[in-house]
């Protein structure tokens, strides 16, 4: 069904946050009632302390600084992983540890997390400690089969623990049961970061620095790094993540972070000058990702670890041809899951609640992307599959509001104990997988769990508007004013407005999807420049009014005006 602009509600503005009404209203429709709360300073971070097991994380740290153990990093293969590989390996180098590499399992060959397989590769560098970074939570049989081979294993993660936890020397993650620390929505890397910290404090205080002649790191040099994994990860921007990204993207923009950073904004055509945290999650974020999608991530790890601009600049163009590799392949999948979708139904209204698709010929390591389109465009949870190398079916699954995810998925595999091989993920996103010959039964099973948690009314998309602007708020300076109140993202959503415009002009660019437009607010003499990417077919021509939903935007093409950026149009 069609989406439908639905404006917040109105709430009391409460405590003058901002010297601009606008603002301060829209800090009001999210929840914001205090300025600490938009403070976006490092002092107003949580102290490390507050996480469980922190301390023993740095016992067993300490421990192996002091006797030089050999210290093997093994993350995930997303960019999440990736910022935090590097980010411990960089921390790590810099508190003093005698020698540190990496390992990062291939999608294909080792699959997710610390399994047997990854421990069987890493022990082949003879390590005497793993680290987990942004994984491991549910790795029982891979901690097992490390610590059989005499090596210790610190988990760092964020992801939702199971019911019992792997046998780890030290776990550290946020959302363990009783853990005290406040924000509960760190990405993996942010995870690393408090690790670290903790760690450079209990060295200090042990006075490791002085005894070795070591200048003490800064740790706030890394903040890039960490805004960047924070922002590609999607996790909720609370007022902690907030902080880390704002500081994080500051640094960005003062060239003060990674060679890799700076030369994979250069590959992306983004002005790091300019950075914001959307650029990192539309084009950098997904150049970094294509590397573990396809290839093995552990180019993209050697990206950000480069000092070397060249070098940097040399892998991030690899990676850049690696995401358009990925673009094509996605496209092409894509538009096999729309033909599949008309076969089943002809229109939305038909479809099952819960969608699950699978071909044996799609790739897996792009069904995350297709389900999070189809989502978008069908507004219900979606999971596609693709084979394994093992003679499974992965899915992949992306979530509307108000339906959990890895909940369904765990009341599925209740009910039904043999149907799912494995599962894991949270409230948006999931992954799987099973036994190919069951797909038609998790099929059912799937979409029978979702009708028992979602109406049909909860299948119609919904836009979610911060109401109509003013006609002297269409300005440069407003677009300005929004841009750096930021950074926005999930759980902190950018400004969207909505309003009836009249429609002066319009143009279909040359790639057939994307429509210009020249519009004015009813009553005035503006004319306002929008565009709309991959909206040209749902514009008729001769429409004379119509209702956008839209974000105000900078155009920084030759110079700088305001441009509207539509998210949705429909006549009025």
């Amino acid at each position: 069904m069609p989406d439908l602009i639905v404006r917040r509600p109105a709430r009391a503005l409460g405590l003058e946050l901002s010297p601009s009404p606008l603002l301060n209203r829209l800090y009001a429709a999210r929840d914001i009632g205090s300025a600490v709360e938009l403070a976006k300073e490092l002092r107003y971070l949580s102290p490390p302390s507050a996480l469980s097991n922190i301390g023993a994380a740095v016992d067993l740290l300490c421990t192996a600084l002091r006797e030089q153990w050999r210290i093997l990093i093994v993350a995930d293969f997303d960019a999440d992983g990736a910022t935090g590989c590097a980010l411990a390996v960089r921390g790590l180098r810099a508190l003093g540890a005698a020698e540190v590499g990496y390992r990062v399992p291939n999608r294909f060959e080792h699959g997710y997390g610390l399994t047997p397989e990854i421990v069987a590769l890493a022990a082949q560098a003879r390590p005497d400690l793993l680290i987990t970074v942004d994984n491991g939570i549910s790795s029982h049989e891979g901690v097992r089969a490390a610590q059989a081979l005499g090596i210790k294993v610190l988990i760092t993660d964020h992801h939702p623990p199971g019911q019992t936890l792997p046998t780890a020397e030290a776990i550290v993650n946020p959302n363990l049961p009783d853990d005290g620390f406040p924000s509960k929505h760190l990405a993996g890397v942010g995870v690393m970061f408090y690790v670290l910290s903790a760690l450079r404090a209990r060295l200090r205080e042990s006075g490791w620095f002085a005894e070795r002649g070591l200048s003490e790191p800064n740790l706030a040099q890394y903040l890039d790094l960490v805004a960047f994994g924070t922002v590609a990860d999607v996790v909720r921007l609370d007022h902690h993540n907030r902080i880390l990204v704002e500081q994080g993207v500051r640094r960005i923009r003062q060239g003060q972070c990674a060679p890799g950073i700076l030369a994979l904004c250069e590959v992306a055509g983004r002005d790091p000058g300019r950075l914001n945290a959307a650029d990192i999650g539309f084009y950098l974020g997904p150049r970094l990702n294509a590397a573990g999608r396809l290839e093995d991530m552990s180019q993209g790890i050697a990206c950000l670890l480069s000092d070397d601009p060249e070098a940097a600049r040399h892998i991030a163009r690899r990676l850049d041809e690696i995401n358009r590799q990925r673009g094509e392949l996605t496209a092409d999948i894509h538009a096999q899951a729309l033909e599949r979708i008309e076969g089943i139904a002809r229109a939305p209204a038909d479809l099952p609640f819960g969608l699950c698709l699978y071909d044996p010929d799609w790739h897996q390591g792009v069904i995350g992307i297709i389900a999070g389109r189809l989502k978008d465009r069908l507004h219900r949870p979606v999971i596609v599959f693709a084979p394994d190398r093992e003679g499974r079916i992965k899915g992949s699954g992306r979530s509307v509001a108000g339906m959990h995810l890895r909940d369904a998925l765990a009341a599925v595999a209740t009910e039904q104990p043999d149907l799912i091989h494995q599962f894991g993920g949270h409230a948006m996103a999931a992954g799987m997988s099973l036994a190919t010959e069951r797909f038609e039964r998790f099929r059912e099973a799937f979409d029978a769990e979702i009708r028992r948690r979602l109406s049909a009314d909860d299948l119609r998309g919904r836009l979610l508007s911060d109401g109509e602007l003013a006609p002297d708020e269409f300005s440069l300076e407003t677009a300005r004013l929004l841009r750096e109140a930021g950074p926005w993202g999930q759980g902190f959503p950018e400004p969207l407005f909505d309003g009836v415009f009249e429609v002066l002009s319009h143009q279909v660019m040359r790639d057939g999807k994307t429509l210009k437009l020249r519009l004015r607010p009813p009553a005035t003499a503006l004319e306002l420049e929008a565009v709309a990417f991959r909206r040209a077919a749902e514009f008729e021509p001769g429409t004379r009014r119509v209702r956008i939903a839209y974000h105000l935007d900078v155009n920084l093409w030759r110079g700088e005006r305001l441009q509207l950026l539509v998210e949705h149009l429909e006549a009025a």
